[in-house]
């Protein structure tokens, strides 16, 4: 096709086997979008196309990415909030017309790419080395071994007492990666030698490093995240942890009850309390 077609923070260049997809750095871009640059979607990495209405006098084309074929969507397990979905391109309705004749196209070579889940990915990574800044210690990724370096003023006592951690991709099964943008967000390696071990609590295991309020945050985490698991897909079939599950009602009482007593200590601000209980809320 060769053609592009611009939009609001990204402007996609058609080509006949793929869509190159550049992200604006503007102070309005999610910084996710600014994070990744630009990303190669083959057109085997697509399911299926879209056009729907968007907000606010817009209308939204979108690529559905087959299971399975992009690291970074695999990481985020259907966590990402809309506007930081890197498969939607926003554009003015003026533009509609436009962009239905793009979605025809597209659907049309679709139909020869195939569909349905992949055992590889088909999308790059994002290229290590990549590193970010948790709550309780600083997380690196060179492409073979993931770091975890300990704050003194946020890591536990159980991850002090295990020292700073280093975990080769041979021994690893998998990534858990729990936003920030929600309580008690982490990312966690999952070790071979520790699969039919009891999971402990994020903030408790040196295989973990814990989110909080500016620390740790998507446009950082999720591609560190998206680049373990393309090393660990190289190596085989890597299971993907599932988004989280509803809570149970009581549980979800008894969070916000701690919460509320740490509120009442002063530890956690009014907008902190107001925005973690609401997050709460949201998990029934």
């Amino acid at each position: 096709m060769g053609d592009v077609l611009a939009g609001f923070h990204a402007v996609w260049e058609f080509e006949s086997d793929s869509v190159l997809i550049r992200y604006e750095r503007g102070i309005r871009t999610p910084k996710l979008f600014q994070a990744l640059g630009e990303r190669r979607v083959p057109l085997s990495a697509v399911d299926g196309v879209t056009l729907t209405p968007g907000k606010r006098g817009t209308v939204v084309l979108r690529l559905a990415p087959r299971a399975g074929a992009d690291p970074l969507m695999d990481a985020a397990a259907g966590q990402l909030r809309e506007g930081s979905d890197p498969y939607r391109l926003v554009l003015p309705a003026e533009r509609e017309t436009l962009a239905e004749y793009y979605a025809d196209e597209l659907k049309g070579l679709l139909a020869e790419s195939g569909s349905g889940p992949v055992d590889r990915y088909l999308v790059d990574a994002p290229a290590a080395p990549l590193h970010f800044k948790a709550y309780d210690g600083k997380a690196s990724f060179d492409g073979t071994t993931v770091q975890f370096r300990w704050s003194w003023t946020g890591a536990s006592s159980a991850k002090w007492k295990a020292g700073d951690q280093s975990f080769a991709v041979a021994d690893l099964s998998g990534v858990e990666w729990r936003s920030p943008e929600v309580f008690e967000g982490h990312l966690r390696l999952l070790l071979r030698s520790a699969e039919s071990a009891e999971a402990v609590p994020a903030d408790q295991d040196p295989a973990a490093v814990v989110f909080g309020l500016g620390y740790g945050p998507v446009h950082e985490s999720l591609p560190f995240a998206a680049a373990v698991l393309a090393a660990l897909r190289a190596r085989g079939p890597v299971p993907v942890a599932p988004a989280p599950a509803r809570r149970d009602p009581a549980d979800i009482a008894e969070r916000i009850r701690h919460l509320g007593e740490l509120h009442q200590a002063g530890l956690v601000t009014d907008e902190e309390f107001s925005s973690k209980k609401a997050e709460l809320l949201a998990e029934l």
